[in-house]
């Protein structure tokens, strides 16, 4: 596993709230500068003045809603741009509740944007800037739900599961020279349940709802120690590693010249 001593800043997206000011709080805490971006202004610059007097770092805010194309450029710039910043934190994302069906497609298409798109453009420009400097370090918040077709979040579940995807094949890219890690939480209590129309974490089980304090911590610790896919609430990353291992042992077979004789089909005289 790769892992590095990150002391630079570190740019967050979606640092307004939830997981995203939780990441804030304690990489100010541990010394990091930090470039805060949200759509939200007025909450970025009260978490900035609150962390600042409390930590004495440097912080900026960058308010952008990243489905807009002008402001994701102006967030990537800023990654290829500003040598200071050694990790990005790409946590800004959105769901959806109810069946596909009943959802607007036009929301679905800005959660693609969102979760996805935004997502790998500023992996890009961040990936390009640590590349050229021989550090660096790129966190992507994906989620449990893109591991589970079973919680029937049909678009949300597939978004996610191109963040672990693409945190997965990028580190065979890209490491040793920089760290990479997928967090895949649970049901965390955050505002994305309200804003999804799922009506709000405390209608969920309390024994699958995990603390936002508790879930970045146990992904700063799996950071801490060179984890790739850190799933908090997992007890045993062997499960994981079995799991892995399944997914592995198709890909001699994932591709060959034939198909497989269980399929009946007569070969070519």
């Amino acid at each position: 596993m790769s892992k590095q001593d990150i002391r630079g800043a570190a740019l967050i997206t979606g640092a307004s709230t939830g997981i995203g000011a939780t990441y804030a709080d304690r990489l100010a805490r541990a010394g990091h500068d930090l470039v805060l971006v949200a759509r939200d202004a007025t909450r970025l610059e009260a978490l900035a003045a609150k962390l600042a007097a409390n930590t004495g770092v440097k912080i900026d805010i960058l308010p952008a809603d990243l489905t807009n194309k002008a402001d994701l450029a102006r967030v990537e710039a800023r990654l290829a741009e500003d040598a200071s910043i050694d990790m990005l934190i790409n946590n800004a994302g959105v769901a959806l509740a109810g069946p596909f069906v009943n959802q607007d497609v036009e929301r679905i298409e800005q959660m693609i944007q969102l979760n996805v798109v935004s997502a790998t453009r500023l992996a890009h420009a961040a990936a390009k800037a640590f590349v050229a400097r021989d550090r660096g370090a790129i966190v992507n918040i994906s989620s449990v739900v893109g591991l589970a077709p079973e919680l029937q979040s049909v678009v949300y579940g597939a978004t996610k599961a191109y963040v672990t995807y693409f945190t997965q094949a990028l580190r065979l890219q890209l490491s040793p020279s920089i760290q990479l890690q997928a967090v895949l939480p649970g049901a965390t209590r955050t505002e994305i349940w309200d804003r999804s129309g799922n009506g709000g974490a405390d209608k969920l089980d309390p024994n699958m709802l995990m603390e936002v304090d508790d879930l970045v911590d146990a992904a700063l610790a799996g950071f801490a120690q060179g984890e790739l896919i850190t799933i908090p609430s997992l007890p045993d990353p062997a499960d994981f590693a079995a799991y892995d291992a399944a997914r592995t042992k198709l890909l001699p077979n994932l591709s060959r010249n034939r198909s497989a004789q269980r399929y009946g089909v007569a070969v070519p005289a």
